[in-house]
């Protein structure tokens, strides 16, 4: 069975704990990127949740390398920065997973 993992920073480590999720600290990009890119080796982890901040920052060619791989699947976890659009972000998601845009109205 595939293990989920989440990759966030320390102040959102706890929530995720909570729920009772195996989860991965890193105080910036740099140590991000290392967990991610040794995740990606593990024969056991299936999904990984990844803070969006983390995700936005990683060059180019390490985000292709991430779309083309079929495990783990890596995921971001909305950014508690106020001020996106949630609508829009959902729809992102949405296109990315099924590959058609969807559009969410209330």
């Amino acid at each position: 069975m595939y293990k989920f993992v989440v990759v966030t920073d320390p102040e959102s480590a706890p929530g995720f704990r909570l729920a009772g999720v195996e989860v991965l600290e890193a105080a910036d990009l740099n140590e991000a990127k290392k967990i991610i890119t040794s995740l990606t080796f593990k024969d056991d982890t299936g999904i990984v949740a990844v803070n969006q901040d983390f995700l936005s920052m990683l060059d180019e060619k390490f985000m292709e390398k991430i779309d083309k791989s079929y495990r783990p699947i890596i995921i971001p976890i909305p950014s508690r920065v106020r001020g996106i659009d949630q609508t829009s972000y959902m729809e992102r998601l949405l296109r990315r997973a099924i590959g058609y845009n969807i559009v969410i109205r209330r």
